[in-house]
């Protein structure tokens, strides 16, 4: 489990294919990596991935083809920027919000306003993902925990603080760019028990 607080920005080395299908990924991060093993969780832009070997600096990662699909994981080039968080201790604080790294779409900035000290962003969300989406509720995009400002027919918006702008990938996103998605996994929970109920209540048995 995650909190969405961006702990480094990472670069993406090197893109193997092993084959036709997945992918390995060769991260630099040279702040989580010192406390890392093989095996440890580490949300690259919001996406859960398994630590397989580490060292130097850097660590590699498996990205399976379901992965690829969902996520913009897929788009990654060597060079390329990418929020990291490792896997939040039982003893920390939930700074944000509880985030699985079990992205649920991919969004597409459409607006980027800029303020004196904070911008307003707003994005197309997949149809399917809009009923998560609530005012003041919680969302994480690209692994970052996100108050949402407004909610439209077509997606939502947020608000990015100077430091979100400085210490995340979010601080360059542009219209027209991508980012990973994951609406409050308790809003998905809530829904599930509620259709659960109406099905039973219908069931004459």
């Amino acid at each position: 489990m995650f909190t969405g607080i961006i702990e480094e920005i990472g670069h993406v080395i090197a893109v193997d294919h092993p084959d036709a299908r997945d992918v390995v990924l060769t991260i630099d991060a040279p702040t989580i990596t010192t406390d890392t093993r093989h095996g440890a969780s580490i949300a690259v832009n919001g996406v859960c991935l398994t630590v397989v070997t580490h060292g130097h600096g850097t660590f590699t990662a498996d990205v399976m083809p379901q992965t690829l699909r969902l996520t913009t994981l897929g788009t990654l080039t060597p060079g390329t920027p990418v929020n990291l968080e490792r896997a939040v201790a039982a003893t920390g604080r939930l700074d944000g919000h509880i985030v699985q790294g079990h992205v649920d779409g991919v969004a597409t900035l459409t607006t980027r306003t800029p303020g004196p000290r904070w911008d307003e962003l707003s994005f197309d969300l997949p149809a399917h993902l809009h009923r998560y989406v609530a005012p003041q509720g919680s969302i994480a995009l690209a692994g970052v925990s996100l108050t949402v400002t407004h909610v439209t027919d077509t997606g939502f918006g947020i608000a990015l603080i100077p430091s979100t702008l400085a210490a995340t990938t979010l601080g360059t996103l542009q219209p027209g760019d991508r980012v990973n998605v994951e609406v409050d996994v308790l809003a998905k929970y809530v829904e599930r028990m509620l259709t659960l109920r109406e099905h039973t209540e219908g069931d004459p048995r």
